[in-house]
């Protein structure tokens, strides 16, 4: 198989199986299985499948189709990178969503910090990292995986949606009456000074790693001679 289509493969099989165990096969996997069945197999799916991505991904081709990733798209994409890393923080704390949470403190939650941007800051934290990389590099590889990854995160989000409401009823309802599907910019400052602080202190050490490990000097190493 040639590598790019090879990386395609990979990442509709990764895409797809998440996809599909998290909604259409999931209460017969269950069964058969039981939930900690269920869980072991979801994850060695995701695992291998996201192995054959990373594999595909070092083969598949790496120059840009356009653009030369001059000085000002490597600041707009640092700077995404940054907001992407702020809201994956800010996901981690007092997300209602969370499998088992009751029902009465789903019906209760109230949006503040990064899930009174979007309801869905991991999510959009996602697929904005996805964004900076296609506009930074838009090369083949680059172009499907991280369009892939964009998708897994935008639609998984609209689906988990979906699911909470058939799930949860009124009180999910209410939790969307409180937030947004898409982000509201405006409520940026309400992540806190901290969530920014840890987010730029984190985007230094990845793209540090991204040298080594991409052989791209990115960030703020782009401009320190690396």
């Amino acid at each position: 198989m040639e590598p790019l289509a090879s990386l395609i493969a990979a990442n509709v099989a990764f895409v797809g199986g998440h996809f599909a165990m998290s909604h259409p096969l999931r209460a017969p996997m269950v069964r058969m299985l039981g939930d900690k069945g269920f869980l072991g197999v979801y994850s060695l799916v995701s695992f291998a499948t996201l192995g054959w991505v990373g594999h595909a991904f070092g083969m598949a081709p790496t120059a840009p189709l356009w653009g030369d990733g001059g000085d000002l798209v490597w600041v707009i994409a640092s700077l995404l990178t940054i907001l992407a890393l702020a809201l994956l923080i800010g996901s981690l704390r007092g997300n209602p969503a969370l499998p088992d949470t009751p029902v009465e403190k789903v019906a209760a939650a109230r949006a503040t910090g990064a899930f009174a941007i979007t309801r869905h800051p991991m999510m959009w934290g996602i697929a904005i990292w996805a964004l900076s990389h296609v506009i930074v590099w838009p090369s083949p590889r680059t172009l499907v995986t991280a369009g892939a990854m964009g998708v897994l995160a935008l639609l998984g989000a609209r689906l988990q949606d979906r699911k909470k409401e058939a799930l949860l009823g009124e009180a999910w309802t209410r939790w969307e009456a409180e937030t947004t599907y898409w982000p509201r910019l405006g409520k940026l400052g309400g992540l806190g000074a901290s969530a920014w602080a840890i987010a730029i202190v984190i985007w230094f050490g990845v793209t540090w790693l991204h040298i080594w490990l991409g052989g791209i000097a990115a960030g703020a190493w782009r401009w320190m001679g690396f």
